[in-house]
């Protein structure tokens, strides 16, 4: 549960804290680290994954870099699945992921850019709502329940004017139209967050388990997150999922979400809640900060389509050249500055300042030295 997991990282904070008394990212152990480093770093990396996070990078980097002049940072919105692989590989010093690692992942290895047995830190720090996105001419709300939505994207539910969607949406006259559900082609953290969602809300009508890759030949695929949100634009009777922020951004229609008695619109604040009271896994490392979500929480004000991205890094580099940067760019990605930048940019929800702590305990954890 969350209380441990504080417990445990709060302790692997103080002795992180005291090794590297000293060093300008650790000037007191207890304090939470809450704005850029200020430090001589030099160098280039690159990174890459989740697409979602891109523009949440871009912030980063910008906020970094500015800070850090001496530093370039590239990253590469090729998509969780390959973020996560060429990070095993050692090809990326860090990843960003829809997911984290799968226990038995990590077990099975290899991570070449890591030292052997050295571990990893998966860190939850952006989080953002997904948003189920629309295109019906003459329609602009719309509301789903978990079976309805099921249905939509399991080819259950063909036509927009199934009495499954105008019982949700009294109000709302559909036309006679036929349903396309579009998905991710690539292998995606964003389709396993979604997948997620609708085998746990809607087991009897969404029988596949949550994976990154989509389990239908059904609907139409689309690359990455920017082909998905074109593929629903570009369409009618089209219903898709994109993280939020590129929702907002090409302004798409979005539906509301039944949670217990009520429909839910996504918004940073609500996806923050589901966070907040989900757990960790368990059987982590002390540096891996997996998220449980609660799926199906029925608190009020809660969106449970959220999808909670994970910078992925070595706690000890076989190459030591690119650890100081990677734990400096990690500590400004974590920071206020960082999730405010991140938020203004993204439309994402900072992290929680407890969360925070946890997050920068792990990060202590790599080594510089």
């Amino acid at each position: 549960m969350k209380i441990s997991r504080i417990a445990q990282v709060g302790a692997v904070a103080a002795v992180a804290a005291l090794a590297l008394a000293g060093c300008a990212s650790n000037e007191t152990p207890s304090a939470a680290t809450t704005d850029a480093p200020e430090s001589n770093l030099s160098g280039e990396i690159a990174g890459g994954g989740s697409s979602a996070q891109e523009v949440a990078v871009q912030a980063w980097t910008a906020g970094f870099q500015t800070a850090n002049p001496d530093v370039t940072i590239t990253y590469d919105p090729s998509g969780s699945g390959a973020g996560r692989e060429s990070f095993q590989a050692g090809a990326f010093p860090f990843a960003g992921s829809d997911r984290a690692f799968k226990v038995e992942e990590i077990e099975a290895g290899p991570f070449d850019g890591c030292v052997e047995d050295s571990g990893i830190i998966e860190l939850p720090t952006y989080i953002s709502p997904i948003a189920v996105i629309f295109n019906v001419e003459g329609v602009d709300s719309l509301n789903l329940d978990a079976a309805t939505m099921a249905g939509l994207f399991a080819g259950t539910i063909t036509n927009w004017n199934d009495p499954a969607i105008a019982a949700l949406n009294p109000d709302v006259t559909f036309p006679d139209l036929a349903v396309t559900p579009v998905h991710r082609a690539d292998d995606s953290g964003t389709t396993e967050n979604f997948t997620d969602y609708l085998y746990q809300a809607a087991g009897d009508v969404w029988t596949n388990e949550a994976d990154g890759v989509w389990p239908l030949s059904s609907g139409e695929a689309a690359q990455g997150t920017s082909g998905v949100v074109s593929a629903v634009a570009g369409g009618n009777g089209t219903i898709g999922y994109a993280d939020a922020s590129r929702a907002a951004e090409e302004g798409l229609s979005t539906a509301a979400v039944k949670v217990g008695d009520e429909f839910v619109e996504y918004s940073p604040e609500a996806a923050a809640a589901i966070v907040d009271e989900s757990p960790f896994e368990e059987g982590r490392g002390e540096g891996d900060l997996a998220i449980e979500l609660h799926r199906t929480s029925d608190v009020a004000g809660v969106y449970p389509i959220v999808l909670v991205s994970y910078m992925i890094a070595c706690q000890e580099y076989a190459d030591a050249a690119v650890a100081p940067i990677v734990k400096g760019y990690l500590q400004y990605v974590a920071s206020a500055e960082g999730q405010d930048a991140a938020a203004a940019a993204a439309g994402s929800a900072p992290i929680s300042d407890s969360l925070r702590e946890q997050v920068n305990a792990a990060i202590d954890l790599i080594v510089t030295q």
